[in-house]
């Protein structure tokens, strides 16, 4: 039944805990995350974020989002510090975004939303492979960074100009030598907390780490986000927007800080 989710009224959030149970669990995400009750745990490292340009091949439109793929066969795109242990090799990275401006993130802070979030999907290379790793309690580490409107982002310009080939469901082209560590803001002060994927099988098994710090997208950027479609070619065409999952109940897990 996976492939039938979707962010309509009819198979929305709202709907996924039918066919994913664990919807409901205890560790869920995204969350809103509010500063002042976040711990700040001195213990918790730096993140290193070390990405090979040339591990970057693909970039596709799955109907829910798109997403960039990475070549993760080798420790050449990798995470490590932060609150993890052990490396993490970068599988991929998506987006998440509104209709509007006012809304479009999956995580909230103080209950705001930004327009548009990318995540940064990395598995722990403890395990085989990221089919292994997906369903393990340590297995994924997330980056979420937020963007909000501000001047166009020259960085970010590369990605949305390949969005022109892949705007149906199921399209995909080559997308290569893209190094992801220049989305990432000036500082990499984070937030961190234990939850979940945020779409289908919506697996509790994802380290986030939130950075602090938004980067800057035009409204120009954000409108060729919304320029994809959800559906495929021979389908009536529905806009690719609001595709994203509401905060979840923290359930008493507690967000730390590496900064104060």
């Amino acid at each position: 039944m996976s492939h039938a989710w979707g962010y309509g009224p009819d198979n929305g959030p709202d709907t996924w805990g039918q066919d994913f149970p664990v919807a409901n669990g205890s560790r869920q995400s995204p969350i809103n995350i509010v500063p002042k009750e976040a711990q700040h745990d001195p213990s918790l490292k730096n993140l290193k974020l070390r990405y090979d340009p040339g591990t970057a091949k693909g970039i596709l439109n799955n109907g829910h989002s798109f997403q960039v793929d990475f070549v993760d066969d080798a420790d050449s795109s990798v995470l490590n510090g932060g609150p993890i242990t052990g490396t993490y090799r970068l599988r991929q990275f998506h987006f998440h975004w509104g209709a509007g401006d006012d809304r479009g993130s999956e995580h909230t802070v103080n209950g705001t939303k930004f327009p548009c979030e990318l995540h940064l999907v990395h598995w722990n290379t403890k395990y085989p492979s990221f089919g292994d790793a997906a369903d393990k309690p340590d297995g994924l580490a997330v980056v979420g960074v937020f963007l909000k409107i501000g001047p166009a982002n020259p960085r970010l310009q590369k990605v949305l100009d390949a969005l022109d080939g892949i705007k149906t469901k199921g399209k995909q082209t080559t997308f290569s030598n893209f190094d992801p560590r220049t989305l990432l803001p000036g500082s990499l002060d984070y937030w961190t907390y234990d939850g979940s994927l945020t779409t289908p099988p919506l697996l509790e098994s994802v380290t986030w780490i939130v950075l602090k710090e938004p980067i800057s997208v035009s409204p120009a950027q954000m409108a060729k986000f919304r320029s994809l479609l959800f559906t495929g070619e021979e389908e009536s065409a529905c806009c690719m927007v609001d595709n994203y999952r509401p905060p979840q109940l923290l359930k008493g897990r507690q967000v730390r800080a590496n900064f104060k």
